[in-house]
């Protein structure tokens, strides 16, 4: 996991995953679009973690083969 950041552990995360509709969830959402600390969370994970991440939240820009 990057050093710097808890996107692992994120709170706004966990709304996310609780209720992706809420106000919370859905601005977690817009926010990892342009999060650098998320890049880097999902730079720092080898291949097969950062597809199924991006899969489980449909993030087409990590979803390459």
């Amino acid at each position: 996991m990057a050093e710097n950041t808890n996107c692992e552990n994120c709170a706004m995360r966990a709304k996310y995953d609780q209720n992706p509709k809420s106000f919370g969830g859905r601005f977690w959402r817009w926010h990892i679009g342009f999060c650098p600390g998320w890049k880097a969370y999902m730079l720092s994970l080898d291949d097969g973690k950062r597809k199924d991440i991006a899969i489980h939240y449909n993030l087409k820009k990590w979803q390459t083969d």
